[in-house]
C-alpha cells in the first residue's frame, strides 16, 4: 500500500484521479490540495465521492505532501516546476499532468508556454510517460511527464507506421476533435453551453501547445525530421477526442492491420479494432482504452488512421494511474479495470 496525493483536486483531471484512486486497491489518498477551495470537504464539491473519499482540500504544504509516496500534480501549466524539486529531494516520486515536463528543449518550452522554466535540469530526467512505448524507463522514474490527450492519441495512432518507416514523416496531418472538458473546469465563455452546444469549430490552426509534444515523440520513433500539420477542433460533447490522421505510404504491399496488431499486442489499454471499423468515442467514454483502426481507402498510397480516447482517463488521469502502477510494480489494470459506459 502506498500514499498519493493530488496537488489541484478540483479541476476535471484532478475529479478523475480522485475517482480512480479511491478504489485502487493499493492506494491510500493522504492529501488532496486547492488553494481557493482549503477547507473543504471533497465530497461536498464531488458528491459523487461520498462514502468514497473523507478528505478535506488543504494547502498545497510540502511537508504534508513529502510524507507521500507519490505526488499527482493535476495543475495549471507552471504550478508542478516549482515544487517538484523538493519533493524528489525528499523521495517522492512524482507524475505532471501538466505540461512542464514533456518537452526536453527549455528554450522550446518558454517558446510554447510563455514562462522561464523554473527546473531545466530536470528536463532531461524526466521520462515521458506513454506507457506502450517507455515502459521500462517508467518503472525506475522518479519524474514521470504524463502526455497530453491530443498526443496521446495521435501518436499511439501514427507510431506504428513511423517505426516500420512505411509512411513519410515530412507530410503527416493530424485532424483531431475533443469534447469541452478538454479546456479544463474554469469559467470561460467559449465553453458556455449556449456556445458551444450544437456548434463546431477549429481552434489553434496557426500552432497548438501540444504541437511540439506531438513532433518530439515522433521524432524519437524515426529519427527524422517531422513535418506535421496538426488541427484541434471543439465539439459539443463532454468527454471524447476523436483523431483522423492521414500519412502517405512510402511502400505498397504491406498489410497494414498486421502490422498495428502486431505492435500492440499484449497491450491492455489498446484496441485495434477489426479491419475496416470506425472506432466511436461512446466506446471509451470513462475508460482508460485507446481504440485505433487503419484504412487505406481505394488501395491507393494515403493511409487513414482513427484513434479514440476519453480525454479524461487515457488522456490525462487514467495515463497518469497508469504510469503509476508501472512505476510501483503494480498490475497496471489496478484501478483502471473499468468498461466504457454506453451510452
Amino acid at each position: 500500500m502506498i500514499k498519493a496525493g493530488i496537488v489541484g483536486g478540483t479541476g476535471y483531471t484532478g475529479v478523475e484521479l480522485l475517482r480512480i484512486l479511491a478504489r485502487h486497491p493499493e492506494v491510500e489518498l493522504q492529501a488532496i490540495t486547492s488553494r481557493s477551495e482549503a477547507g473543504q470537504a471533497v465530497a461536498d464539491m464531488f458528491p459523487n465521492l461520498r462514502g468514497r473519499v473523507d478528505l478535506v482540500f488543504s494547502e498545497p504544504d510540502l511537508g504534508r505532501l513529502s510524507e507521500c509516496d507519490v505526488v499527482f500534480f493535476a495543475t495549471p501549466n507552471g504550478i508542478a516546476m516549482t515544487m517538484v524539486p523538493e519533493l524528489i529531494k525528499a523521495g517522492v516520486r512524482v507524475i505532471d499532468l501538466a505540461a512542464d515536463f514533456r518537452l526536453k528543449d527549455a528554450s522550446l518550452w518558454q517558446k510554447w508556454y510563455g514562462m522561464e522554466h523554473a527546473c531545466p535540469n530536470l528536463l532531461e530526467e524526466a521520462v515521458y510517460g506513454l506507457v506502450e512505448i517507455n515502459r521500462g524507463q517508467i518503472q525506475e522514474a522518479r519524474l514521470v511527464a504524463n502526455p497530453g490527450c491530443y498526443p496521446t492519441a495521435v501518436q499511439l495512432g501514427f507510431l506504428p507506421l513511423i517505426e516500420e518507416g512505411l509512411i513519410d514523416p515530412t507530410s503527416l496531418i493530424a485532424d483531431a476533435k475533443s469534447g469541452v472538458s478538454g479546456a479544463g473546469r474554469k469559467a470561460s465563455v467559449g465553453t458556455l453551453l449556449c456556445e458551444a452546444s450544437e456548434s463546431f469549430k477549429a481552434y489553434g490552426v496557426p500552432g497548438h501547445r501540444h504541437l511540439p509534444e506531438i513532433m518530439q515523440g515522433l521524432q524519437y520513433a524515426t529519427g527524422e525530421q517531422i513535418g506535421l500539420t496538426f488541427v484541434p477542433h471543439l465539439t459539443p460533447m463532454i468527454r471524447g477526442i476523436h483523431a483522423t490522421l492521414y500519412g502517405r505510404l512510402t511502400e505498397s504491399g504491406r498489410d497494414l492491420q498486421m502490422i498495428y496488431t502486431n505492435k500492440y499486442s499484449g497491450e491492455h489499454f489498446v484496441d485495434v479494432m477489426p479491419a475496416g471499423a470506425h472506432p466511436e468515442t461512446r466506446s471509451v467514454r470513462g475508460s482508460n482504452m485507446v481504440r485505433l483502426a487503419v484504412h487505406q481507402p481505394q488501395d491507393g498510397d494515403v493511409v487513414v488512421i482513427l484513434a479514440v480516447i476519453d480525454n479524461l482517463v487515457k488522456g490525462a488521469a487514467g495515463q497518469a494511474v497508469q504510469n503509476m502502477n508501472v512505476m510501483f510494480g503494480f498490475d497496471e489494470l489496478d484501478g483502471l479495470n473499468d468498461i466504457a459506459v454506453i451510452p
